[in-house]
């Protein structure tokens, strides 16, 4: 009877079978990644389509502004989860519940100490990102009202991180969803009806991003598991730590990425200056490949996040096969849907240009071949991504940072700096790949011994077992006896 009821009270993330719960936690999280995506995806298509190809670099100029703004909540987001999803497995549900709060907390600050700065140096910045005297203005006019709606986007995707933790995946991926729904259909309003051009699609932006902020606020609020408490919103610096310490990888990948786009966006000028494509046109093609390859990742992203709290609450409880488990199945289904979108991208590149707009046949040529080449070792993404989050959920942040830094950091940005001076705008290109694939093997190097030690755990775990069983046979024959 006992062991029943411990067994109905137990936390399904340390009972439930893996393969369901990375089902029921993964594919939401998947779901609100890609619709995290389409918040700039939608805007391009429309844009594109409504302004046209210099709409799309100005948007792609401003993209790494917004990857600064992810970096901001997924360091949040992602630590705060990593660092409630342990002390749940360890049944200190107070720690967790602060997190929740210190993550709010949080979220509000930067959300406004990031969209303060940006706005009083917008014009360097955007100069600094690339931008060329013809895309400055359009930049200019997208990026102001983006860093408006700064507070509530951090304020959205670290208190979804937060929702997944809290046993909600769904509620997280409909937060996210209801706000690209309403993305989607205010974008053809405001660009097309209202003739507000890239201001539109900014301003449609920010609107569905204060709705899906305003959903998940009050599910913390009213119904959470872990509630919003004004008394634990005050600032705890033991939280605080663990929070930045445990979100440190997630954090950096995105400041990495920021970095890369910057060095990228103004090779791509340079080097297309100096060709037939032109640096403007080239900024254009190269930024719609990058949102392909967003979305791409945005599959092992989601996985990673759907598995990270199976992972930190198993390893909290100390059960080494399930951390395995979840790890093995996560990777093998994060590769096999990347792998398919890479197919598609190779087979049918045309047809997924046209929906950002058209161009000339020498845009469309060079925007086809950027599809093809530098997205080839894409297929390596999803093994990098769960690898970098089973690091980050065992509590192993140097680990975690050192990989999450690793492939754009420490091999693309200087292969983007070395490649074209052989090559010239095609070397661009071959960077991807290359990145990609010398990425991969390195990653393999820092999992290896780490499966080793793993599988040594559980066998460790089942001799203890073992043991336990046949200290408790002769109890249970002399009880026979009896």
């Amino acid at each position: 009877m006992d062991n029943t009821v411990a067994r109905q009270t137990e936390n399904p993330l340390g009972s439930k079978s893996i393969g369901s719960l990375l089902l029921n936690f993964s594919v939401p999280a998947v779901i609100s990644c890609l619709v995290n995506s389409v918040y700039n995806i939608v805007d391009q298509i429309f844009i594109g389509q409504g302004v046209g190809y210099l709409g799309n670099a100005a948007t792609t100029v401003a993209f790494p502004i917004m990857t600064i703004i992810m970096a901001f909540a997924t360091l949040i987001g992602s630590g705060g989860s990593a660092y409630a999803a342990i002390r749940l497995g360890q049944k200190k549900e107070e720690d967790a519940q602060r997190s929740l709060n210190n993550v709010f907390t949080l979220s509000i600050l930067l959300g406004l100490c990031a969209a303060v700065l940006g706005l009083l140096f917008l014009t360097p910045i955007l100069r600094l990102f690339g931008a060329t005297d013809t895309v400055l203005p359009y930049a200019k006019d997208y990026t102001s009202i983006i860093l408006l709606g700064v507070p509530f986007n951090i304020i959205g995707v670290s208190l979804s991180t937060m929702a997944r933790t809290d046993g909600h995946p769904r509620l997280s991926m409909y937060g996210i969803l209801i706000g690209a729904v309403l993305n989607t259909i205010l974008d053809p309003i405001y660009i097309f009806v209202f003739k507000w051009g890239v201001r539109g699609g900014a301003i449609a932006t920010v609107t569905a991003q204060i709705l899906s902020a305003a959903i998940l606020s009050w599910y913390f609020w009213k119904k959470g598991n872990m509630r919003f408490c004004v008394s634990k919103m005050k600032l705890s610096a033991h939280t605080c730590k663990k929070i930045f310490t445990l979100g440190m990888s997630a954090g950096i990948t995105q400041l990495v990425a920021c970095i890369m786009q910057v060095v990228m966006n103004n090779s791509l000028v340079y080097y297309g200056n100096q060709s037939e494509v032109g640096g403007d046109a080239a900024l254009s093609a190269m930024g719609i490949v990058m949102k392909i390859a967003m979305i791409l990742a945005a599959v092992g992203i989601g996985i990673g996040i759907g598995a990270q709290p199976i992972i930190g609450y198993n390893y909290g409880a100390q059960k080494h096969h399930r951390i395995r488990k979840t790890y093995l199945i996560g990777i093998t289904a994060a590769t096999i849907v990347i792998v398919l979108g890479e197919v598609i991208c190779q087979v049918a590149p045309h047809m997924i240009l046209k929906l950002f707009g058209g161009g000339d046949a020498q845009f469309t040529s060079f925007a086809v071949k950027c599809l093809r080449i530098y997205l080839f070792g894409v297929f390596c993404a999803g093994f990098q991504i769960i690898s970098t989050n089973y690091f980050q959920a065992t509590s192993q942040p140097v680990k975690a940072s050192v990989l999450s830094m690793l492939r754009q950091l420490l091999l693309l940005i200087p292969l983007l700096l070395i490649l074209p001076l052989f090559f010239g705008l095609d070397g661009i290109l071959f960077a991807g790949p290359a990145a990609d694939i010398g990425s991969a093997l390195i990653v393999l190097g820092f999992v290896l011994p780490e499966m080793r030690k793993l599988n040594r755990q559980i066998r460790e775990d089942q001799k203890n077992k073992e043991l336990v069983f046949s200290s408790a046979a002769p109890l249970h024959d002399q009880a026979i006896r009896m």
